[in-house]
């Protein structure tokens, strides 16, 4: 399905009528072999031969185009100015960058050799703070309700690059109060969470090759979106030149019509041109080229959730190897991340490519309930709309329980190696007979490795602030002198988090695979001497007593 797909849009289309413009006769600028060779800017209309009757009838100017072969910059200073500018960004971007990889590699090996040090240092802190927090916030609530313009909503300031008018609205300190409190009460179940990503942390000590597995996935995802771009843009492009009669009379019988541009034009009216009009065709190919498109799209989707399923299978098969070795870190295999690597490629493609298909087509029905919608815009109807944000209401909601349950199915899959089907229903019962431990460390496990992401994008985003702003003595005089320092700031920020979500991620279906892992090993061996438990006595102590709560 996919050679198909890609065949019929490299015979059918040309990318050149999507990157090149083209003249009234539809010959492309500035391409070789052309009577425009020697003129590849740009063409204008003669404005003056415009003033013709003709132009009501076909919409458009039925005259040839007069070029300029020489189309400066505007003002003779934008081109200057804007390399300049785009050279100092992308540099100063790159260097950001950089340091947000060397920050999260630092982090990550700070909770490897000095997870209880770090952790237990974390806590004490976090309660001293939650302290001072929780004062701080009601003295400014107390003094806010008696302050003119404090009761104005979030969502009417708007965005400001000055923070300090966020700070003056009693929404931002409810928020934080709530989030505060939230932590309080949350503390035991946090501690739970930290503790497995302790595990974690030793899992991925012993196997550091994991951390940099999500390359592969990040080139993977390159291929899918050029492919992707690629073949849409043969698709869109693959249309036939039509030409149209124009005419300055009136009454000619040809007007408007479909032309060769080939017949002499005495066979027309008088004065009658046959000039380009558009790319189109009438044969069934053409007719149905958005129905390609829609086939591209779900291609794309189904291609880019089986290189994500892939990731997580590998990584997957590759932790569970560590929990189930007896004697950590000896009994791990050789090249852990390869052998789990060529077990998903050589007995897994067709469970990753099924339970990527699925989610694919529940996130294609998304994307099209989107079109739909923007399509429905101008119809003022209210049944139409409510039908609407029901169906994407419900298809979201599909779509997350679809992630979710693939997520566990795939690690099921690398562990036992069974089909698609039998391990998404065994991950599905295996987590509804341990929900109560699920409802624990699922959410607060996801939002502790969230705050990470967050410390390190932030961390690298207030120095690339105070670099930007030249507000660092030491290295005052190589910093760049930017007028407008919001677009480097947030490129860093955004690529920062980019780079932390990569090395996160990996730590985020670790934890997930020893929870499985610990789910089943409590399930098939009672601790003795026949069946003795494979997890770690730490794992044990705090997973097996410590969530004897309910939630």
């Amino acid at each position: 399905c996919l050679l198909v797909c890609v065949c019929v849009s490299w015979l059918h289309g040309d990318p050149r009528k999507v990157l090149h413009p083209t003249d009234s006769y539809g010959q492309f600028c500035g391409q070789k072999e052309t009577s425009n060779e020697k003129k590849p800017i740009l063409f204008y209309f003669n404005i003056l031969k415009c003033a013709n009757p003709a132009i009501l009838i076909n919409l458009q100017c039925p005259t040839t185009q007069e070029d300029d072969e020489a189309c400066g910059g505007w003002r003779n200073k934008c081109d200057r100015m804007w390399l300049v500018n785009m050279t100092l960004y992308l540099c100063m971007c790159a260097r950001g960058l950089l340091v947000a990889l060397a920050v999260s590699l630092l982090f990550i090996l700070l909770l490897r050799f000095t997870a209880g040090t770090l952790l237990w240092a974390t806590i004490i802190t976090v309660i001293l703070l939650l302290a001072y927090g929780m004062w701080y916030c009601s003295m400014v609530l107390s003094q806010l309700r008696h302050t003119a313009g404090s009761e104005v909503a979030i969502v009417e300031v708007g965005l400001h690059t000055d923070l300090h008018v966020y700070l003056q609205l009693t929404q931002t300190w409810i928020i934080l109060s709530s989030i505060l409190l939230m932590l309080i009460f949350l503390r035991r179940r946090v501690r739970v969470a930290i503790a497995l990503l302790r595990e974690a942390s030793k899992a991925i000590g012993y196997i550091m090759s994991t951390l940099f597995f999500p390359l592969i996935t990040f080139f993977l995802v390159s291929v899918c979106v050029s492919y992707w771009a690629v073949t849409a843009v043969y698709l869109a492009s693959s249309g036939q030149a039509v030409y149209k009669v124009t005419s300055p009379d009136v009454s000619c019988p040809y007007t408007n019509r479909t032309c060769n541009p080939e017949v002499p034009k005495s066979a027309l009216c008088q004065a009658s041109q046959c000039l380009f009009a558009f790319y189109g065709g009438e044969t069934s190919y053409h007719r149905h080229l958005f129905l390609l498109q829609v086939y591209n799209l779900l291609i794309f989707l189904w291609l880019l959730n089986f290189s994500l399923a892939l990731e997580q299978c590998t990584l997957a098969g590759t932790f569970a190897s560590y929990y189930w070795a007896r004697r950590k870190p000896q009994d791990i295999p050789a090249c852990p991340l390869f052998s789990s690597f060529s077990r998903a490629i050589r007995y897994h493609t067709g469970s990753l490519a099924f339970g990527a298909l699925v989610l694919s087509v529940a996130q294609l029905v998304r994307l099209i309930l989107e079109y739909l919608e923007n399509k429905l815009k101008g119809v003022d109807n209210s049944l139409s709309r409510f039908i609407m944000h029901c169906l994407k209401c419900c298809f979201w909601c599909l779509e997350k329980v679809i992630r979710y349950m693939n997520r566990n199915a795939y690690i099921m899959v690398a562990i036992y190696g069974k089909n698609f089907c039998s391990s998404a229903r065994e991950a599905f019962f295996l987590l509804m007979r341990n929900v109560v431990r699920v409802a624990v460390l699922d959410r607060v496990t996801d939002f502790l490795l969230f705050l990470g992401k967050v410390l390190i994008a932030g961390g690298v985003g207030v120095v690339a602030f105070f670099f930007f702003t030249r507000k660092i003595p030491v290295i005052q005089e190589e910093e760049p002198n930017l007028n407008y320092y919001w677009v480097p700031l947030l490129t860093v920020v955004m690529g920062a988090y980019l780079i932390a979500h990569g090395f996160f991620s990996v730590y985020a279906i670790c934890v997930d695979t020893l929870f499985l892992c610990f789910c089943d090993d409590l399930e098939r061996h009672d601790g003795s001497s026949e069946k003795p438990f494979l997890m770690s006595p730490e794992l044990h102590r705090i997973l097996g007593k410590s969530i004897t709560f309910k939630p």
